[in-house]
């Protein structure tokens, strides 16, 4: 059912979502992941501005998605500029919604120094850079791989310690994965069935990405350019390719080494002769771990990543088992006090449980050829961010995106953008949990851009603007017939 009871004019979502971009991002000037300085003027109305821009680029995304369900869909090319209209105001405003790129910079400087950051937090470092890190994350080693970091050195050299051209280096790494991302979802999609706009929609211009990847400048888009581009290897037949990009992906987040056996299947579907499946794994494990030991040994940060993997799980990380746990405790405290101590604990060895029995059950799927491995790894990874120990809102655009590549039409894809939508709006502008009055100025601004939006469609009948029979798209198959070949290559000869 469509977002506004019609589906939408392409040309007026993309106006709406600009004015919603620009708004957040000048509202973010005040109430954003500002450096630690002098209080904020203004901070108030920079954070009513800020939600009342989020709800207004996410009522545009969704309804530009109704217009992409009615089957008069915008071409691919048309969709990466309309992503480049929406991430322009973001990419030169502060950072929003999280802290992480400041702990970034001080890794990139502890790499840079000849620091272990797997040993070292950011406080090791100390000066202006350190400041701006929050307290809980002041002593705790890096949890990312030698890829990443390798990155953040880099940026760190070329920068210098500025705290505002570090963020804008590490902006511009983000928009080259996002880059990389929005050319490989066509060829994705393509070769797994889905259409390209459409997945062009759902995982380049997901509200998720702008907030986080664009605006929080997030090191998932390096992961997910390293990801995509290895599945799109292997469906290429160059699997040992997609080894050692999956792989790289890896040396960024580890949850990204659940491609390598995605890598193993389609290797094994390209072998012939006997126990095609051992050597393909054998095959996938030996290319997997020479490009570990290679780029750990260039990079010369060492194993300690490994180790470091439990550092996003603190006693305060909220998840849904998290949750459960605390509610669990809150119960059994006045009864069993030593039960309650242990209950988060317990759930969240439960949530791990059911990860991998989830993963585990898509895997049998894929062997029955129920399930495409793209889309069952989309699935795996959304299954890991919903029962994990740690959740964050961007890390649903692991499973997302693939989703967007790869999933047939039905629930899940009906259901994707209704998820990144809410988890889009779950974060006021500064990263931290509100208190009272700042939740009520954020949930006064979105109220009242929903307001002004349902005004403006009841008193005109036209916003955000209802398709025109006869009256071509831009960029659709109304100016004449287009192969999903034609489509995916639009977006790449683009960039």
């Amino acid at each position: 059912m469509p977002f506004w009871g019609v589906a939408a004019d392409p040309r007026q979502c993309r106006k709406l979502g600009l004015v919603g971009s620009a708004t957040l991002a000048t509202g973010g000037l005040a109430s954003g992941a500002l450096p630690v300085g002098p209080p904020r003027a203004h901070a108030d109305l920079g954070l009513f501005l800020a939600c009342f821009g989020m709800v207004l680029l996410v009522a545009a995304w969704l309804q530009l998605g109704q217009a992409i369900r009615s089957g008069r869909a915008p071409s691919p090319r048309w969709l990466l500029h309309t992503l480049g209209w929406w991430a322009a105001p973001l990419v030169l405003g502060p950072p929003l919604f999280s802290r992480d790129v400041y702990s970034y910079l001080a890794q990139g400087a502890l790499v840079d120094g000849g620091i272990d950051v797997y040993t070292h937090g950011p406080a090791a470092l100390g000066g202006p850079l350190a400041l701006q890190v929050p307290g809980v994350w002041q002593q705790t080693p890096a949890p990312y791989g030698p890829v990443f970091l390798a990155l953040s050195g880099i940026t760190e050299r070329l920068v210098g310690t500025g705290v505002h051209a570090g963020v804008l280096g590490l902006r511009l790494v983000a928009l080259v994965g996002i880059g990389l991302l929005a050319v490989l979802l066509p060829r994705l999609a393509r070769v797994c069935g889905a259409d390209p706009a459409a997945a062009l929609w759902l995982g380049a211009l997901n509200p998720l990405l702008l907030f986080h990847l664009v605006a929080g400048a997030h090191n998932d888009a390096v992961l997910l350019a390293l990801l995509v581009a290895g599945l799109v290897a292997a469906r290429r037949r160059h699997p040992a390719w997609a080894a050692v990009l999956v792989t790289l992906a890896a040396l960024v987040k580890a949850p990204a080494a659940l491609g390598l056996p995605v890598v193993v299947l389609l290797w094994y579907d390209q072998l012939t002769g006997r126990h095609r499946l051992v050597r393909a794994a054998l095959a996938t494990g030996a290319v997997a771990l020479l490009t570990t030991v290679t780029v750990t040994a260039v990079i010369g940060t060492g194993y300690g990543w490994i180790s470091a993997l439990t550092v996003p799980v603190s006693a305060e990380s909220w998840s849904l088992t998290s949750a459960i746990g605390r509610a669990t405790a809150a119960v059994l405290e006045p009864y069993r006090p030593a039960l309650a101590q242990s209950a988060v604990t317990a759930w969240r060895w439960l949530g791990l449980a059911a990860a991998a029995t989830s993963v585990a059950y898509l895997a049998a799927r894929v062997r029955r050829r129920e399930l495409g491995v793209v889309y069952a790894l989309g699935l795996g990874l959304a299954a890991v961010v919903a029962f994990g120990p740690a959740i964050r809102p961007w890390y649903a655009l692991w499973g997302v995106v693939l989703i967007a590549a790869a999933a047939p039409d039905g629930r899940v894809r009906r259901w994707a953008p209704a998820v990144s939508g809410l988890l889009a709006v779950a974060v006021v502008p500064d990263g931290f949990t509100p208190n009272r009055e700042e939740l009520v100025i954020a949930l006064a601004g979105g109220a009242i851009a929903l307001a002004l939006l349902c005004c403006l469609r009841l008193g005109t009948g036209r916003w955000p603007g209802r398709l025109v029979p006869g009256r071509p798209v831009p960029g659709t198959a109304a100016a004449g017939p287009t192969s999903s070949d034609q489509v995916a290559d639009s977006a790449e000869h683009l960039w």
